[in-house]
């Protein structure tokens, strides 16, 4: 009776241990698509032109980074400062579309960093016929949860532009 007492007790203690790391495992991969759908929401919100979702996805300030790309230094910039420009500066092109994909997330806590692929084509119709321009790339985005997950670093790294 003895060593059945111990077996079931050593099998409770088993299945507790591993119902402790299947919790932390789903955690993490909650977590994990969380700052993915996040990171995406700022891909089809700013492909929607929707400014005010754009902002919502930003921490406040973000140190912001398109060096590769346009030269200068990085910023740490405000929200507004972000959407202001790129809603200025998307405004003629008759259309605007990210795919992004090939995430690596790590996630420690309340911050999470993630790299991607992505690739942004700009329409605009012109004379010449090159109404497309394809800008590829990759990010590294860093993030902090608060009550949500919020963007306060955003680095594009240009591959190529056609």
């Amino acid at each position: 009776m003895k060593k059945i007492s111990k077996i079931i007790l050593t099998l409770i203690l088993v299945i507790t241990l591993l119902q402790n790391c299947m919790n932390r495992d789903l955690q993490e991969l909650n977590a994990k698509q969380d700052v993915i759908e996040k990171v995406n929401e700022l891909f089809i919100f700013t492909d929607n032109r929707d400014w005010e979702k754009v902002k919502s996805v930003f921490a406040d300030r973000v140190d912001f980074d398109m060096t590769s790309l346009a030269g200068g230094k990085p910023n740490l910039l405000a929200n507004t400062e972000i959407t202001s420009a790129w809603e200025n500066g998307l405004k003629n092109l008759k259309a605007i579309h990210h795919q992004a994909g090939n995430y690596l997330v790590q996630i420690n806590g309340d911050t999470a960093d993630v790299f991607c692929y992505a690739t942004a084509t700009h329409y605009l119709p012109v004379k010449d016929g090159k109404n497309v321009k394809t800008f590829v790339g990759s990010y590294d985005i860093h993030l902090v949860k608060k009550e949500k997950w919020y963007i306060d670093r955003f680095k594009f790294n240009v591959k190529y532009v056609e």
